[in-house]
């Protein structure tokens, strides 16, 4: 389960602030693959507790943040630190490459 739910409303606060570095799942309810990448979600938001936050972003729900960084294909995660982004990753990816690009930022 990610940390808590990311939205429009609270993106600044819980992403662009955070002193310890962000995953963003920006998915889909609809989106196979997004379904099929939802357990590694779980399972990193468990591994990195108190190392990084990691969120899920519905894009249907907040269009607003999905149109700023650009996504316009489903699963796009993207990485933050100090407020930047600073690498995305688009469509199903191997859970190690979600894990290199955290452990990069930490």
């Amino acid at each position: 389960m990610a940390d808590t739910v990311l939205t429009d409303a609270n993106f600044n606060d819980e992403v662009l602030k955070s002193e310890i570095p962000v995953m963003v799942d920006f998915y889909a309810e609809w989106c196979p693959p997004c379904k099929m990448l939802g357990p590694v979600i779980d399972e990193l938001t468990a591994e990195y507790q108190g190392k990084a936050k990691i969120f899920k972003l519905n894009v249907d729900q907040n269009q607003t943040s999905a149109s700023n960084y650009g996504v316009m294909s489903l699963p796009t995660v993207y990485f933050f630190k100090g407020g930047n982004p600073v690498k995305s990753l688009i469509g199903i990816q191997p859970k190690e490459n979600f894990k290199s690009e955290l452990d990069q930022l930490i």
